[in-house]
This record gives C-alpha cells, structure tokens and sequence, in this order.
C-alpha cells in the first residue's frame, strides 16, 4: 500500500531521495524486505485501530470482506485451505480463521510478523479458549507460528511472494489486501506462483493502488486531484539514500497491464471492483481521503478464478 515514508532508515541522518528509475526483482524485493521491518511499527500503531486486530479490510475505504463476500459466501470459508500472500500481521488471516477456515499468512517482512505474533499472544492471553487443532495447508504443517506454547494462532510464513515455499494444489483460495503485487518488479511471476499452490478452481482475490491513482500527487487535499503525471509511464517510484540504493520500490501498472498479468498467470478475470468511498469513513490514509475518495477511485480488486 502506498504509504507515508519514514525519513531515512535507522543510523542515517539524511532523508531518501524520491525519483522515478528502473528496479529489478531483486533490488526491489531488498528493499521492500527493508522498508518494512523499519516502519512496521510505526505501520501497525497508525493504521491498526482502522484494520482491527481480526478484520479483513481491502482497502483504506473500507470495504469489508465480511460484506463484501469477494471469496465467496463467508459461510462457505469453513474448512478452506486459504493462503493471504503480503499478509502484514495477519489481520485477514486471523478474520478467515474466525469463521472456520484453515488460512496461512505469508510476509516478506519479520518484523510484520512479529506483530502477528504479538497479537496472537495478547488474544489467547486475554481468552485462553485452547488451540483449534490441526491447521493450514498441505505441506504446512510445520509451519504453524510458535508464539509461545499451543496459541490459536494462525500460521505465519516468512517468504517472497515471488517463490511461495508450498506444493502444487495446497490452498482452495488466495487473498492479499495491498500486499506484495504492488512491490515487485514481476506481478506474472507472483500470479504464477499462486496459481502453482491453487487447486483447480480456485479463487484468487487482490488489491491495489487504483492504477489511475499514479497519474495525480499523492495528495488527500485539493492538491491531489490534479493530473500532474503520464498514467502510462511505468516507471517505478524509488526512495533511495545517498549512494543510490533504493529503501522503497513501488511499480505502476494500468489496468490494462494488471489484466493482462492476470491472464498471463493462467487465471480468468471474473470481477473488478472499484470500492466507492463510504460516507461512514472519515479517515485520511496517505493519499486516500473523503475528498478524493468521492471523485477517483483509489483501490481496485481483482477477482480471479484459476480452471
């Protein structure tokens, strides 16, 4: 998810440079392994109030899966294999746990996990209602998060979206809220990836930045609602220090790309979402606002099925 960038990195007196340049896959998956082991604190202190500790939200408007039904119908989720992909700390995961499926969560990040962990340990300490048995997917199990003793946690992996660790045909259903398509340098290869562990005929559901976000400032006053940018230059945006190094990749897509990729991974593109901003949200995250929410959108879901 696009966010308010920390200034510097830890020991560093100087603020990140903003451009736009090329990254690779691996410069990108560096640096967005960095960036979020030193800002997911700060991260989870913002936002976490809004994402709730168990909580499946797609997006800064919003817009809850538990409405919204965007995997299916809730109450068909109990006994699913689900694996949430860029899962931060395990929000959606812990959500899909609640009604009865079996979900894995996967980061790049430790430190978003470590969170995921914190918060495992503060439910089973606040209700100590015992574990909930046998959990994941095939090829998982010994996986399964130790955040002290039998926790009814969910089971966290640590792992680029690029190379997920499982066999072919583990999972009924992949999720991910903002989480990792947006980062790398090769969506294709992320959507092969997950097609490669879905059963046949199974859904794969992700958000992101509205491509048409990447054409005005990332702005939530009036000061963003004007094009200052081609929607069609694909050029990353990078923070990067004094050497040149980046510590934040973020690649644009059009729409027609995102499609594009979808097929190219082997799936058919069964909906789009495009969440309007409701009048309930008051709430601006970055560039997202009540005033722009209003006029452009700001997320698009993408809701795939693999045959």
């Amino acid at each position: 998810m696009v966010q308010e960038h920390e200034p510097g990195t830890p020991g560093e007196d100087t603020e990140p440079t903003a451009t736009r340049r090329t990254a690779d896959e691996a410069e990108s998956s560096r640096a967005s392994r960095g960036w979020w082991d030193r800002n997911a604190d700060e991260y989870q202190e913002e936002h976490g109030a809004f994402l709730g500790d168990d909580r499946f939200i797609w997006g800064p408007e919003g817009l809850d899966e538990a409405e919204a039904g965007l995997l299916g119908p809730v109450e068909a989720l109990k006994g699913r294999d689900v694996l949430e992909v860029g899962a931060g700390a395990a929000q959606c995961a812990r959500w899909l746990a609640s009604q009865g499926a079996r979900p894995v969560a996967l980061d790049l990040s430790h430190r978003q996990l470590r969170h995921a962990r914190r918060i495992d340990a503060a439910a089973a300490g606040a209700a100590a209602s015992g574990g909930s048995g046998a959990s994941g997917a095939a090829g998982v199990a010994g996986l399964r998060a130790s955040g002290g003793g039998d926790a009814a946690g969910v089971a966290l992996v640590q792992a680029d979206a690029t190379a997920l660790p499982f066999r072919d045909g583990s999972f009924d259903l992949a999720c991910s809220a903002y989480g990792a398509v947006p980062f790398v340098a090769e969506p294709v290869r992320v959507m092969r990836e997950v097609r490669r562990v879905l059963r046949p005929g199974g859904r794969w559901v992700f958000s992101v930045t509205h491509p048409i976000r990447w054409a005005f400032p990332d702005e939530p006053g009036p000061e963003g609602l004007s094009i200052s940018a081609s929607y069609f230059d694909r050029t990353p945006y990078v923070e990067q220090d004094e050497s040149g190094r980046a510590v934040y990749v973020e690649h644009h897509r059009t729409l027609g790309d995102r499609v594009r990729d979808v097929v190219a991974g082997g799936f058919r593109l069964v909906d789009l979402v495009e969440p309007e901003w409701p009048a309930w949200n008051h709430q601006e995250w970055g560039g997202w606002s009540p005033l722009r929410g209003n006029l452009i959108p700001g997320t698009a879901i993408f809701v795939c099925e693999r045959d």
